[in-house]
C-alpha cells in the first residue's frame, strides 16, 4: 500500500480543485442572483460544492459537469427558498447585502433587480438567471432545470411579464 505525502492531492481531488477554480465565481454570481443575499449565496455554493465533491466521479461523467453542479445549486436554492418563504413573505422585505462603497445608479438598479427577482417563483427566477444573467441558451437552461424547452419558454415569458410589472411599479 502506497502512502501519499501529507498535502498531496489525488487526481480526483486535483480535478475538483481545478473545477472549483474555474467555476466558483460563476456559481457565486448565480447563487446571489437566485437568493439576493451574499451570505446565503456563499452557503448555497458551499453546499452545492460539497455535494458535487461527494459525487465527483458521477459529476465528471456528466455531459456538462458545470451544468450538473448548477443543477445542484438550483436545487439547494429551492430548498432554502421553500424553508424561508414564509418568514420573508411576512416581513415584506428581502435582504440585500451590497459590500461596495459605490452608491451610484448602478447599485440602485442592482438592488431593484434583486428585489424584482425575489418576486418571482423559484423556477421563474432560475430560468431568468440562467437565460439572461448567465447567458445560457434555452436548451442549456432546459437541461439544467430538467424540463422541456417549452417550459423554459413559458417560464421565461411569465417571469419577464412579472419583472416588467414589478420594475415599472418602482418608476411610479
Amino acid at each position: 500500500m502506497r502512502h501519499r505525502p501529507a498535502g498531496a492531492a489525488s487526481g480526483m481531488e486535483q480535478d475538483f480543485r481545478v473545477f472549483v477554480q474555474e467555476f466558483a465565481e460563476s456559481l457565486h454570481r448565480t447563487a446571489y442572483l437566485l437568493c439576493g443575499d451574499w451570505h446565503q449565496a456563499d452557503d448555497l455554493v458551499q453546499e452545492a460544492l460539497a455535494k458535487a465533491y461527494s459525487n465527483w466521479r458521477k459529476v465528471q461523467r456528466a455531459d456538462s459537469p458545470s451544468a450538473y453542479v448548477r443543477r445542484i445549486l438550483i436545487n439547494e436554492s429551492r430548498r432554502t427558498w421553500r424553508r424561508n418563504r414564509h418568514s420573508a413573505g411576512q416581513s415584506g422585505a428581502y435582504p440585500a447585502d451590497f459590500a461596495q462603497a459605490d452608491m451610484s445608479d448602478d447599485v440602485v438598479n442592482r438592488a431593484e433587480l434583486i428585489e424584482a427577482l425575489q418576486s418571482l417563483t423559484a423556477r421563474q427566477r432560475a430560468t431568468v438567471v440562467l437565460r439572461f444573467l448567465e447567458g445560457l441558451s434555452e436548451r442549456e437552461t432546459a437541461t439544467i432545470l430538467r424540463c422541456s424547452l417549452g417550459t423554459v419558454k413559458s417560464q421565461t415569458s411569465r417571469a419577464l411579464v412579472k419583472l416588467k410589472s414589478v420594475l415599472n411599479r418602482g418608476e411610479n
